[in-house]
Protein backbone atom coordinates (compact mmCIF):
# COMPACT_ATOMS: atom_id res chain seq x y z
CA UNK A 1 0.00 0.00 0.00
CA UNK A 2 1.30 3.48 -1.29
CA UNK A 3 -0.04 6.67 0.75
CA UNK A 4 -0.67 10.02 -0.91
CA UNK A 5 -0.55 13.77 0.55
CA UNK A 6 -3.23 15.47 -1.09
CA UNK A 7 -2.41 18.58 -1.37
CA UNK A 8 -5.37 20.14 0.37
CA UNK A 9 -3.96 17.59 3.13
CA UNK A 10 -0.47 19.36 2.81
CA UNK A 11 -1.65 23.17 3.17
CA UNK A 12 -3.21 22.17 6.30
CA UNK A 13 -0.78 19.98 7.36
CA UNK A 14 2.07 22.50 6.92
CA UNK A 15 -0.14 25.32 9.41
CA UNK A 16 -0.09 22.25 12.12
CA UNK A 17 2.24 22.62 14.96
CA UNK A 18 5.09 20.48 14.74
CA UNK A 19 4.14 18.22 17.47
CA UNK A 20 1.37 17.37 15.45
CA UNK A 21 3.16 16.84 12.44
CA UNK A 22 5.65 14.26 14.34
CA UNK A 23 2.46 12.87 15.41
CA UNK A 24 0.73 12.63 12.16
CA UNK A 25 3.97 10.60 10.84
CA UNK A 26 4.04 8.29 14.06
CA UNK A 27 0.42 7.34 13.29
CA UNK A 28 1.03 7.06 9.38
CA UNK A 29 3.89 4.29 9.65
CA UNK A 30 1.15 2.79 12.64
CA UNK A 31 -1.35 2.58 9.27
CA UNK A 32 1.19 1.21 7.31
CA UNK A 33 1.40 -1.40 9.05
CA UNK A 34 -2.19 -2.13 10.49
CA UNK A 35 -4.64 -0.13 9.19
CA UNK A 36 -6.87 -0.85 12.03
CA UNK A 37 -5.04 -1.18 14.83
CA UNK A 38 -7.03 0.09 18.01
CA UNK A 39 -5.06 3.14 18.60
CA UNK A 40 -6.11 4.60 15.49
CA UNK A 41 -9.65 4.28 15.77
CA UNK A 42 -10.21 4.05 11.84
CA UNK A 43 -14.14 4.62 10.94
CA UNK A 44 -16.07 5.20 8.00
CA UNK A 45 -17.61 8.36 7.47
CA UNK A 46 -20.91 10.11 6.15
CA UNK A 47 -22.02 13.58 4.84
CA UNK A 48 -20.13 15.46 3.62
CA UNK A 49 -16.80 12.63 3.43
CA UNK A 50 -19.10 9.83 2.17
CA UNK A 51 -16.87 7.07 1.31
CA UNK A 52 -13.98 8.16 2.95
CA UNK A 53 -12.19 6.96 6.90
CA UNK A 54 -11.24 8.39 9.52
CA UNK A 55 -8.25 7.93 11.59
CA UNK A 56 -7.18 9.58 15.14
CA UNK A 57 -3.80 11.36 15.32
CA UNK A 58 -3.70 12.80 19.04
CA UNK A 59 -6.96 13.30 21.06
CA UNK A 60 -8.86 15.85 19.29
CA UNK A 61 -6.98 16.11 15.47
CA UNK A 62 -8.22 13.65 12.61
CA UNK A 63 -6.90 12.77 9.20
CA UNK A 64 -9.47 11.92 6.85
CA UNK A 65 -8.68 10.10 3.85
CA UNK A 66 -9.70 7.26 1.14
CA UNK A 67 -9.05 3.91 -0.77
CA UNK A 68 -8.38 4.58 -4.27
CA UNK A 69 -9.44 1.38 -6.11
CA UNK A 70 -5.68 -0.03 -6.74
CA UNK A 71 -5.71 -0.24 -3.14
CA UNK A 72 -3.57 2.65 -2.34
CA UNK A 73 -4.79 5.56 0.02
CA UNK A 74 -5.24 9.52 -0.02
CA UNK A 75 -4.67 11.60 2.64
CA UNK A 76 -6.77 14.80 1.94
CA UNK A 77 -7.43 16.86 5.13
CA UNK A 78 -5.97 16.73 8.88
CA UNK A 79 -7.36 18.92 11.78
CA UNK A 80 -9.28 19.03 14.77
CA UNK A 81 -12.61 17.61 14.57
CA UNK A 82 -14.35 20.72 15.26
CA UNK A 83 -13.22 22.40 11.89
CA UNK A 84 -13.48 19.12 10.08
CA UNK A 85 -16.97 18.40 11.22
CA UNK A 86 -19.00 21.96 10.99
Amino acid sequence: MQTELHKNFLRAYIKQPQKIQEKFKEKRNLFIEDMFHPILNNHHLNGEYEGCRSINITGDIRAIFYVRTDGDVVFIKIGSHSELYE
